[in-house]
């Protein structure tokens, strides 16, 4: 089943100005909508034009196909054309448990969604205007639990030491050395028993969850007015190529899209303090 995220994964945010919902592995953002050249992406796409329609062609297709909606699985060569109107995006870590849920519910390469889909699935949300932050936790939440056809479980119990790393890596600056043999010591367990405990207690594995940590600092950095140098450096990439590389790879895009988006937020459901 598709597990209730524990509330206190998000790291805190070292951009006040910023009015940002995170969730561990998860990252969404919306604004005008634009044409995209052939790419692909590690993450799980799943975009939604607010009104009307988007065209998107998959590998070597000759031709476009429109729909509302369209959910891409990980790794596909695909194009988007969403121009002219407003348009919603959301990229998932394919290795979390979310991830492989969606990815289980697709059928082939994408999923399409006609206009009374999308409409169900953004009935939460205003139709017009900016998107509220604070309804955006809850409208991703349902809206994945959907998706993937499952209900929504109680999680376990968050790990004591895994609480204790996550202090670790969320605290300001971010820690220098992230290798399996410090976050071992920090955690007080042995390598393998925390890579276990710790999929176990937040729902993705440890070294996807430190990449979505680092860009999660530096996409709030970007999108706070920060250089890409600056993000880079406060989020632990060795420089802006580093970044920009590892942004185009997981999201297909320049992290420099960051400074075009009206609106950015990043996903988790709640924003309590580990205690």
């Amino acid at each position: 089943m598709l597990l209730a995220r524990p509330t206190d994964l998000a790291p805190r945010a070292p951009w006040p100005d910023m009015p940002l919902v995170v969730w561990p592995a998860a990252l969404a953002l919306w604004g005008p909508g634009e044409m995209s050249s052939k790419h692909a992406h590690h993450a799980i796409h799943l975009m939604f034009r607010r009104e009307g329609t988007l065209s998107v062609r998959v590998g070597a297709a000759k031709a476009d196909t429109r729909a509302a909606g369209v959910l891409v699985g990980p790794d596909v060569t695909h194009t988007v054309d969403a121009r002219g109107g407003e348009v919603l995006l959301l990229f998932v870590e394919p290795e979390s448990q979310d991830g492989l849920r969606l990815r289980a519910s697709l059928t082939g390469e994408l999923r399409l969604f006609d206009e009374a889909e999308r409409d169900t699935l953004l009935a939460s949300l205003p139709r017009e205007g900016p998107l509220p932050h604070a309804a955006m936790g809850p409208w991703m939440e349902s809206t994945l639990a959907a998706l993937a056809g499952a209900t929504v479980a109680t999680p376990p119990p968050m790990h004591p030491r895994v609480r204790k790393l996550l202090r670790h890596l969320r605290a300001e600056p971010a820690p220098e050395d992230t290798s399996l043999e410090s976050l071992s010591q920090v955690a007080g367990l042995s390598s393998g028993r925390l890579m276990h405990v710790f999929t176990e207690s937040t729902g993705v594995p440890l070294r996807p969850y430190l990449l979505w940590l680092k860009l999660q600092r530096a996409a709030g950095a970007i999108a706070a007015g920060r250089s890409l140098g600056e993000a880079a450096h406060a989020a632990g990439f060795s420089d802006a190529a580093h970044l920009t590389r590892t942004f185009q790879r997981m999201f297909g895009t320049a992290p420099s899209l960051l400074q075009r988006r009206s609106q950015f937020v990043q996903a988790q459901a709640g924003t309590s303090e580990a205690s």
